[in-house]
């Protein structure tokens, strides 16, 4: 079982290799808001994502000599940047339909790098059949205890930088991050577990009471296109009693336009994710509630805002 020690010593471990993302607290009319909402920008994080927590985590603790995983793009990223700053071989498969900045950012760090397949899924078993083949340590993009622990330090800093929060809404995909969080947190505040709803991957697990196959499709499946939850995600969530809520992809990129309207910050589509839960009424905060929204990623070609219509 995760727990908040193990989480201790992830983020005393990669303190010297990832940044501490600052927490704002914004009024209420701020994003249209009747209330005031707090921020962590951990889309400020090396990379442009919360991923190298856990990639630095997992590599320190396991001291391999290369490693190779499979990626929408943010992981990829992350391992290939934690892989060149303590000087392993990295190679990293993604899906073809990979954001093209991801990809070429990817190469700048000096991975190697195999598109293949039209989902994470598609890239993942050719990235075990190659680890099969190298004896490459895989750093799994959610799955793994030092991974999913690295991915906790988000909520160490945020329960550090935000006294009294009671509610965090963070986006899910594979469930890393959202049991990383909440593990963290261990029931003592709301988690709500953000989704779209073409790619429902907790939402549907937590209905059935057990991980299951989802289809994925929609803006954000670069980054929150996980066929299936984790498993440690998925027993952290059920065990602290996460909520999980829907939103549709108009819902994501209006979210991801005010991003860019009140604050000038360029988030990607998954990153952007759990603000629209609270623009639509997905979840409703009572009256005086603290609510914290994770922004948890920024790798995103950001033309369209800068350029409007």
């Amino acid at each position: 079982m995760l727990t908040k020690s193990q989480i201790e010593d992830a983020a005393n471990r990669i303190a010297s290799h990832v940044r501490t993302t600052p927490t704002v607290e914004l009024p209420s009319g701020t994003f249209g808001l009747p209330y005031p909402v707090a921020a962590k920008l951990e889309l400020l994080q090396v990379t442009g994502s919360f991923k190298p927590r856990g990639a630095f985590y997992r590599m320190i603790s396991s001291a391999p000599r290369s490693v190779i995983a499979a990626s929408g793009g943010n992981h990829g990223l992350a391992v290939a940047y934690a892989a060149r700053e303590l000087g392993i071989d990295a190679e990293v498969f993604l899906p073809v339909t990979s954001s093209p900045i991801k990809v070429a950012r990817l190469n700048e760090y000096g991975a190697r790098v195999t598109l293949v397949g039209e989902r994470y899924d598609d890239a993942l078993t050719a990235c075990r059949r190659r680890a099969a083949e190298t004896g490459a340590t895989e750093i799994h993009a959610y799955d793994q205890a030092e991974v999913v622990a690295g991915q906790g330090t988000v909520g160490r800093e945020l329960d550090q930088q935000l006294a009294g929060v009671d509610t965090v809404l963070v986006a899910v995909g594979g469930g890393g991050l959202v049991g990383g969080i909440a593990a963290w947190f261990d029931g003592s505040i709301r988690v709500v577990a953000v989704e779209p709803g073409n790619a429902p991957s907790l939402h549907d697990a937590l209905r059935a009471g057990h991980p299951v196959d989802v289809g994925v499709s929609g803006v954000a499946a670069d980054s929150l296109g996980a066929r299936r939850i984790g498993d440690i995600g998925f027993d952290v969530c059920v065990r602290t009693a996460v909520q999980s809520v829907l939103v549709e992809d108009d819902d994501i990129a209006a979210a991801r336009r005010a991003f860019w309207d009140e604050m000038r910050l360029a988030v990607e589509y998954g990153g952007s994710t759990a603000l629209a839960a609270l623009r639509t009424g997905a979840y409703r905060p009572e009256p005086g509630e603290r609510v914290a929204v994770v922004v948890c990623g920024a790798n995103t070609d950001p033309g369209d805002l800068v350029a409007r219509p």
